[in-house]
């Protein structure tokens, strides 16, 4: 299991362990960062939007069309920036292992 590295919204740093296969959102989900995650990842809630760090952002596949659609949603409400990622659409691997993200505010 890779570990990562997540930035709460109240500025905590924390090092958590992602099982591999599985959607970043369901770790963060399910280790009380306050992610929520709400639609179950299927992309239409943004409750999940993280900002990846700036080293990592390249090395992540590209946004689907219904991830951008969602980002794009919710930059009324929240702020969307170019490391701006939904979660739920990032699956975990090994060659994830030392990801860095932060929780965006709430919206």
């Amino acid at each position: 299991m890779p570990e990562i590295h997540v930035t709460d919204r109240e500025g905590n740093k924390h090092t958590l362990e992602a099982p591999n296969g599985e959607p970043l959102m369901e770790t963060l989900r399910d280790q009380d960062m306050d992610v929520e995650g709400i639609c179950g990842g299927q992309c239409a809630c943004g409750t999940c939007h993280v900002y990846v760090g700036e080293e990592w952002a390249d090395k992540l596949p590209a946004r689907e069309e219904d991830e951008a659609d969602m980002l794009e949603a919710i930059e009324d409400m929240v702020e969307v920036k170019k490391t701006s990622r939904l979660s739920c659409q990032i699956e975990m691997s090994d060659s994830l292992a030392g990801l860095t993200v932060e929780v965006a505010p709430e919206f």
